[in-house]
């Protein structure tokens, strides 16, 4: 199948020129996705429910064109093709950030008929924690872990850490969801005991530390 033409603004503007590559429908959360590091398209197709595959593909060959994503084959015994975010694709995460920040206020409760997965609140975590390190998130629906500070590879990724986390987080979604839509901040969230943090990394003591400014009266942890 060949490419489909590219449309464009035909506007002399920096914000018309990147929505002529990533303002397409789906194209931004494919991002959020790969954002996780090389994904095989049944996961992508997996995680993003209510995309077509056709829309999938297409949206998949747009990036590759456009240099934000490249598609590689596994080695044996994998063998399967993967799709991954180049550097100029990764250099969107901050876009993704904002973007989530604006949103908080939209995010409202849950619907009935909205889809989540337990990597989704990814991103919102970051957005709360500083410093560099790997960290472990342990919710009712999964687990998963952020690449806090990276500068390059994966963000996050589905599951447990890979490798010793430098803090692992222990929380409800209710939790999640009030510091997603910005109404916990993760050092009160922390300081009232709603997340639980072990680990003697820097990133677990940061958040100890932490903990007190973020709640009115609390007693330090030592």
């Amino acid at each position: 199948m060949s490419p489909r033409a590219r449309r464009s603004y035909d506007q002399y503007c920096s914000v018309a020129r990147a929505l002529d590559a990533v303002g397409d429908r789906w194209t931004l959360l494919i991002v959020r996705e790969l954002l996780a590091g090389p994904r095989r398209y049944t996961d992508l197709h997996a995680d993003l429910p209510g995309v077509s595959t056709d829309v999938l593909a297409s949206r998949l060959r747009d990036m590759e064109r456009d240099g934000l994503s490249t598609r590689r084959r596994l080695a044996p015994p994998g063998a399967a093709y993967v799709y991954e975010l180049t550097a100029r694709g990764r250099e969107l995460l901050p876009v993704l950030q904002a973007l989530g920040a604006w949103g908080q206020e939209a995010l409202g409760e849950r619907r009935p008929t909205d889809a989540v997965r337990a990597h989704w609140f990814a991103l919102p975590l970051l957005r709360s924690l500083e410093g560099e390190g790997l960290v472990e998130v342990r919710l009712e629906e999964g687990q998963f872990h952020l690449y806090v500070g990276a500068e390059d590879g994966p963000v996050y990724g589905d599951g447990p850490a890979p490798d010793e986390a430098d803090a692992v987080l222990v929380l409800d979604t209710a939790t999640c969801t009030a510091i997603s839509r910005g109404e916990l901040p993760l050092g009160e969230a922390v300081g009232t005991g709603r997340v639980q943090v072990t680990g003697e990394g820097t990133l677990a003591k940061w958040l100890r530390e932490n903990a007190a400014e973020g709640t009115a009266g609390a007693t330090p942890e030592t």
